[in-house]
């Protein structure tokens, strides 16, 4: 399946962009009412997940299948980023705030997902 999105690398870009821009929209979300208490794992599952498939699709779009150390440090630190200027732009929306406890989150989806592209190039790599 990776093979694919590598080759068909627009594809890419365009769902690295719609999950940034879903990323965007859940964060500008007021949750008024509703603690951090109520929303709990779900938070943590969130992150991990919706930035493992933002890294993914970030770090298969600029590999294009081929291994580069450099591109997969920079896909991490984009990721990174994102994810902190996610968290900062939050705190502009009623309800929410920042939480360094979500950076690391996504953090964790965003190194999991750089290790799984990585073993999958790997794995590629061999099987020639």
């Amino acid at each position: 399946m990776i093979k694919w999105f590598e080759k068909h690398n627009r594809t890419s870009w365009e769902i690295f962009v719609l999950i940034g821009l879903f990323i965007f929209y859940m964060s500008s979300l007021s949750f008024s009412g509703v603690g951090d208490s109520t929303l709990g794992s779900y938070s943590i599952i969130y992150h991990i997940v919706v930035f493992f498939f933002f890294s993914l699709f970030l770090q298969i779009s600029l590999h294009k299948g081929k291994e580069d150390w450099f591109l997969l440090i920079a896909g991490i630190f984009i990721s990174l980023a994102y994810g902190v200027s996610d968290e900062i732009h939050q705190l502009f929306v009623a309800g929410r705030q920042c939480s360094l406890l979500d950076i690391v989150w996504d953090g964790v989806g965003i190194v999991f997902s750089a290790m799984i592209y990585w073993i999958s190039l790997e794995f590629k790599k061999q099987k020639l």
